[in-house]
């Protein structure tokens, strides 16, 4: 089952990416030569038009190649030919699949597991709820004051201590107050009784997808900074070892937890792909606004050669984050 899971979360990391930038460069005009899924030999070709379709023997993500990327070939459809805002559409498209990947499987584990809402489901027997007069299907709106938009609210303005709480609600349409003292239970927390509902309404899912890559995004660029900055050994830095081990470990809890590690793990494609290195994405663009402001001063080979050697240090930079995903493996 690792073995299955890796194959599987590679393929949705890296193929939307390269689709993403092959979508876009059809949209804008780029020839682009070849779209394959997969890495290696070809099982499968067939010429559509100016592009070869191909299927190859490693299924693991694919590649889009484009005429002209790094020259001008002189071909109307070439990637260098065009205007600037038609590169940065192309650049940008693959990294956008990325985060669509991980918005689309955050909301699809949501809806299916489902979320809970701010609408009581459950008044406890002789709770503070029940004696206070609380109802299934209340919606909670304030306690004490302060507004509540999700389950989180309630459990901290409940976590706050002894004491009584003024709890705003709505009933059929009308806005009712009632007074609670929480009580303390086995576990050391301040409860009322109350349970709320669960929703799997898409609509809902697909918010808290959002919400959820939104915090995974914040999680993520500050976790950069502490690499950065020295807070965060480059030891914990992993490769593609390291995302199968990862995938492996999921495959023992189940697919809810794969869904997790596949969208935190596109995420984290489409964000280092964005970095503003030579041979990513987010270099390419850094070099076409760099181009836009400069004119001529930075040539086609130029920029060739540059992408050339940031590639040769990615590959080094690959051999380390390998050797070290194996030695943790024996550690």
């Amino acid at each position: 089952m690792t073995v299955v899971y890796a194959v599987i979360l590679f393929a949705l990391m890296i193929f939307p990416h390269e689709l993403g930038h092959f979508v876009a460069a059809k949209s804008v005009g780029v020839t682009v030569n070849e779209f394959a899924f997969g890495m290696g030999p070809a099982l499968f070709q067939r010429q559509r038009g100016e592009t070869m379709y191909s299927v190859r023997l490693v299924p693991i993500g694919g590649y889009c190649a484009m005429e002209g990327e790094n020259e001008d070939t002189g071909n109307a459809g070439s990637f260098n030919s065009k205007p600037v805002w038609a590169k940065l559409t192309v650049l940008f498209a693959g990294s956008a699949m990325n985060v669509l990947i991980a918005i689309l499987a955050l909301s699809i584990f949501i809806g299916a597991v489902g979320s809970v809402t701010t609408t009581l489901d459950e008044i406890q027997p002789d709770s503070p709820a029940f004696t206070a007069g609380l109802q299934k299907g209340d919606r909670l709106l304030s306690i004490d004051g302060k507004k509540i938009e999700s389950w989180n609210d309630v459990t901290q303005a409940m976590g706050e201590g002894s004491g009584s709480r003024t709890i705003e609600i709505e009933r059929d349409g009308e806005t009712l107050t009632f007074d609670a003292v929480p009580e303390k239970n086995e576990e050391g927390r301040y409860v009322i009784g109350i349970l709320p509902q669960v929703t799997h309404d898409p609509l809902t899912a697909v918010k808290s997808g959002l919400k959820l890559t939104g915090n995974m995004t914040v999680l993520m660029f500050d976790s950069l900074k502490m690499l950065v900055t020295g807070q965060v050994s480059t030891d914990e830095i992993s490769g593609p070892v390291g995302i199968v081990t990862m995938a492996g470990e999921t495959s023992k809890y189940g697919i809810s937890y794969f869904v997790n590690l596949l969208a935190l793990m596109s995420l984290n494609l489409a964000i280092i792909n964005l970095l503003p290195l030579p041979a990513l994405d987010g270099g390419r663009i850094l070099f076409v606004i760099i181009r836009k402001l400069t004119g001529r001063m930075i040539s086609d080979e130029l920029e060739g050669r540059i992408h050339s050697i940031g590639m040769v240090l990615l590959l080094v930079l690959m051999v380390f984050v390998t050797w070290n995903d194996i030695t943790r493996l024996f550690t």
